[in-house]
């Protein structure tokens, strides 16, 4: 079964044509900094590859270009949308309507939607990408598979806040957890390579980022809560913030609650303390001399060891710290600047490992670091292919 897996994120859309159960790629690509003056289009297959730089406005021009590529004559992999057999789509809020992967029907759509209000930069996102492959694989079943399904092992504990009961019990108010997809791949990866259930920290580094405390294969903690808008510094949203900060601007700074919303959720983040909003452009302009961008990277390193030290807690213990995706996978400084003055957690970083760039799971620690330190790079997209496949084999 040819199945196209389609990963959409708050800036970019990942995705990766498959075939299931043989896990062959069949072409691959991404469409990053989409909103941007210029985007980066990829498009690999076994033979060739092809890279652009255009304008892509939106998801819905994202999602159309990455048709046109797999239909190209002269580069294209299909020859019709009836090959496909299966689109399997990245949710981020599934809410507690969804803690499996679920074939998409209007109803879940509806779901979806509704959802959208505690995930406004990925659902509406989800959606578009939705819709336009039904419309071009109008023959295919679409798939959801959603973040929030990894961290419905969190406990009650780590999962409730403190607020009136009711707020859980009836609103379902409470820590959902995200990019649960990338999560379970690394640390399953983990455990494959450290021979044993162990107590590891994910560290997911992108435009959106987030940490997970990982014990005997389970999620038990999560940085961020109801929505993917808390823990970290990311690349608009603020991460977190004292709640009093947003009543004060709503009622001594004249904001309405639709601007806080939008100030916290678009403007903020390595963006409002850098005016970039991709951490490449951050470093380099870092390594310029530019102070708030020297700072902002302090900032961003220094929240993630505080969680590292709040998980190493909650899990007593640490065997391993992981690095993936986009920032924690390539930004070898960034994986300096955390693991910089962590020894009392026996983290030890090679500098030398550090620095080399590879596609496959490495180590980066030196010998004598009781703690490992390790990137794996994610792989959403055959663990999408995967649940999906496995599902519509049920």
């Amino acid at each position: 079964m040819k199945i196209l897996i389609i990963n959409s994120g708050s800036s970019s859309i990942k995705y990766q044509l498959m075939v299931m159960p043989t896990n062959e790629v069949i072409c691959s690509g991404m469409i990053d900094r989409i909103g941007l003056e210029t985007s980066n289009v990829t498009f690999k297959t076994s033979v060739d590859s092809l890279e652009e730089l255009l304008p892509i406005p939106n998801h819905k021009v994202g999602l159309q270009k990455v048709a046109d590529l797999l239909l190209n004559p002269e580069k294209g992999v299909i020859k019709s949308t009836s090959e496909i057999g299966a689109v399997g789509h990245r949710v981020v809020h599934g809410g507690s309507y969804f803690s499996d992967t679920t074939i998409i029907t209007d109803e879940v759509k509806d779901k979806i939607k509704e959802l959208s209000e505690l995930a406004p930069l990925h659902n509406p996102a989800h959606l578009v990408g939705i819709n336009v492959a039904e419309e071009i694989f109008g023959s295919a079943k679409q798939v959801a598979v959603f973040d929030t399904a990894f961290h419905q092992t969190i406990p009650v504990e780590a999962h409730k806040y403190a607020i009136p009961n009711y707020l859980l019990t009836e609103n379902k108010v409470r820590v959902y957890g995200f990019h649960g997809t990338s999560h379970k791949y690394v640390s399953e990866k983990a455990i494959e390579y450290l021979e044993k259930s162990s107590k590891i920290i994910t560290i997911h580094l992108g435009n959106g980022s987030s940490m997970t405390a990982i014990k005997d294969g389970k999620s038990i903690d999560h940085t961020m809560g109801f929505s993917p808008a808390n823990g970290l510094i990311m690349g608009t949203r603020a991460g977190d913030i004292d709640q009093s900060v947003i009543f004060y601007m709503v009622k001594n700074l004249g904001y309405s609650a639709e601007d806080v919303n939008s100030i916290l959720l678009k403007q903020s983040g390595m963006l409002g303390l850098t005016g970039y909003s991709d951490l490449r452009d951050i470093e380099s302009e870092a390594a310029k001399g530019n102070k708030d961008c020297e700072l902002a990277l302090l900032m961003n390193a220094y929240r993630i060891k505080k969680f590292i030290g709040a998980y190493a807690a909650a899990l007593n213990g640490l065997d391993a710290i992981v690095f993936t995706a986009g920032i924690g996978e390539n930004s070898s400084f960034m994986r300096k600047l955390v693991c910089t003055d962590l020894d009392y957690f026996g983290i030890e970083l090679d500098n030398e490992k550090n620095e080399i760039r590879s596609k496959t799971l490495r180590e980066i620690n030196t010998p004598n670091s009781k703690t490992k330190v390790l990137v794996i790079p994610t792989d959403e997209e055959y663990e999408i292919a995967n649940q999906v496949y496995n599902l519509l084999q049920n």
